[in-house]
């Protein structure tokens, strides 16, 4: 597949010219990969990330037949505080859409933004990452350069916990906006749950699909910008097996 490959620092960057050849891209190579996972162990953990940035990528997934999901658990790695348990917005229900109910996992595990003890259900899921240590992490970055939900104003690449709960700041809640996921910006919640950069960080695999030209301001930080929490998506440089898959949108902005 026709793409450009750039190295910075320890991140590898492939640029396609369309987001479904961008989305292909990266699922090929991260199917490759599960597909050698599972020849090594009896099952494997991946978390995933929920946007609609994700889409071309998880169509392109749940197509490769090579893939024997029954074998996989799945987690997801942020999720709304207080939206109802049904609401299309939620990220649990935005993947249990796009791939959790169209393949047939081990075991789906679920954040509940609307549990009553949220520390308690940050220690639940903490739990539950430990028990299951994650291989693959499928993700995107912000318009503000978040991952999951690490705005700028709460992330900490030596964040000492592996799930909290944040502020969303008005970037992060406009882009939910901009996608389309929500009608104003009054909609989105002010709060969520999420894994933190440490945990994200932690598995040896990180596939990060960055289409669409909202993404391109982000994306140049991340890349050519510093190494720093203003831009949590720069940790990726850091990160041996790490692949950043940009369209051309997404890539405008970059020096190459």
């Amino acid at each position: 597949m026709k793409h450009i490959t750039l190295t910075t620092d320890k991140l590898t960057t492939k640029i396609y010219p369309t987001v479904e050849e961008m989305g292909a891209g990266a699922a090929q190579e991260a199917a490759d990969r599960i597909c050698t996972l599972l020849e090594e162990k009896e099952e494997v953990n991946i978390i995933f990330a929920a946007a609609p940035s994700q889409n071309a990528f998880l169509e392109a997934l749940i197509a490769d037949k090579r893939i024997d999901w029954s074998r996989i658990n799945a987690f997801h790695m942020d999720e709304y505080i207080g939206l109802a348990a049904d609401a299309p917005q939620g990220f649990g229900n935005f993947l249990r859409a796009r791939i959790f109910d169209r393949v047939p996992f081990k075991q789906v595990y679920y954040i509940n933004g609307g549990a009553e003890d949220l520390d308690a259900e940050c220690e639940r899921y903490t739990a539950l990452l430990n028990e299951h240590p994650t291989d693959v992490v499928c993700m995107g970055i912000g318009e503000n350069g978040h991952i999951a939900f690490n705005d700028p104003h709460v992330a900490l690449f030596d964040d000492p916990k592996s799930v909290k709960v944040v502020s969303l700041d008005e970037m992060c809640r406009q882009q939910q906006v901009n996608d389309k996921c929500f009608e104003t910006i009054e909609q989105v919640p002010t709060h969520a749950l999420t894994l933190t950069i440490p945990t994200l960080m932690r598995p040896e695999w990180v596939f990060c699909i960055v289409p669409y030209t909202g993404k391109a301001n982000a994306v140049k930080a991340t890349v050519e910008g510093a190494i720093c929490e203003k831009c949590p998506a720069s940790i990726l440089r850091t990160k041996e097996k790490s692949c950043l898959y940009l369209d051309a949108a997404s890539a405008s902005k970059l020096n190459c």
